[in-house]
């Protein structure tokens, strides 16, 4: 565990935030400004975090934060890339930290937009796959057949796969990362830093009171989702696609943990058929080929 001592011990996040107990998000956050450090600027969307960096003139974060409305995450960040050009400010990480409502739905116009004209930022997607501060209701990620306050027998749409969305912006630089699996995490993250233009991170986050799951389950659910293929640890890095750590080892043993193992654990699951089972699974499994073919056709 040689790499936990790399790590910067300062982190730019005070302890005792206003998250649940458990949170995903916080702990990626958490971890992620370890290594972006306090030479930072963070623009954070309507969503969880903007409750969780605490209420005026308090607050949990130790570099500036730009509040900003859900639609706009990406146009604020691009407003400070432009701010930080023009007076000659360099080595600023700008960085947007938003919820999937945020990224998937009302902001991927702005999201889009940015990528397209290829802003220095780094756009980080908190993902718990739901608008969770505002009661539970389903998103454009929530996965098919969850429940939510807005879809009580389980979602019938399919969840977005906004990594392969960004791939199409033709970006430098994407990830999708789980903090159950921190070295692959941090890894990537620095690999972000390192490149100019837009970079988009996809953060798996497990939300215990919106999945119904124990909150010191969170590990634990991260670790299903990759096992089970539900959550594919991957980097597309100038339009190469390749798996990552342990989605790269189980598509070479040709082994996934059946699905059920991640479903049962979650109550927003406990509604899901055996029918709508098979849908998820053939779905995982199509999304797990395209997967391979990207990677054999762009490495």
């Amino acid at each position: 565990m040689s790499w936990i001592k790399q790590l910067p011990k300062e982190v730019p996040l005070q302890s005792g935030t206003t998250s649940c107990v458990g949170c995903g998000a916080v702990l990626s956050l958490r971890l992620a400004l370890r290594i972006l450090g306090e030479r930072t600027i963070m623009v954070i969307p309507a969503s969880c975090s903007a409750i969780i960096q605490g209420g005026y003139p308090d607050t949990s974060f130790k570099i500036p934060v730009v509040n900003s409305a859900f639609a706009s995450g990406a146009a604020v960040a691009s407003g400070i890339v432009s701010a930080l050009r023009i007076r000659g400010i360099e080595n600023v990480n700008v960085v947007v930290w938003a919820g999937d409502g945020g990224t998937a739905d009302i902001g991927l116009q702005a999201l889009s937009g940015a990528a397209n004209r290829q802003e220095n930022m780094i756009y980080m997607c908190y993902d718990n796959e739901g608008y969770m501060n505002t009661g539970v209701q389903e998103s454009g990620t929530t996965p098919f057949g969850a429940w939510t306050t807005n879809s009580p027998k389980g979602k019938i749409l399919f969840k977005k796969d906004i990594p392969l969305i960004m791939m199409e912006h033709n970006v430098p630089y994407i990830a999708t990362v789980n903090v159950s699996y921190p070295q692959d995490f941090i890894a990537k993250l620095k690999k972000a830093q390192s490149c100019h233009g837009f970079k988009y991170i996809h953060v798996y986050s497990p939300c215990p009171p919106g999945w119904r799951i124990p909150a010191n389950q969170t590990t634990r659910i991260g670790r299903l989702a990759v096992e089970t293929g539900i959550w594919p640890l991957l980097e597309i890095e100038n339009g190469k696609l390749r798996l990552t750590g342990p989605s790269q080892r189980i598509l070479e043993e040709g082994k996934r943990t059946p699905i059920e193992a991640y479903l049962q654990a979650q109550e927003r699951f406990r509604k899901i058929t055996p029918e709508n089972t098979k849908s998820l699974e053939d779905l995982i499994e199509q999304s797990w080929k395209r997967y391979v073919a990207l990677q054999k056709c762009t490495g």
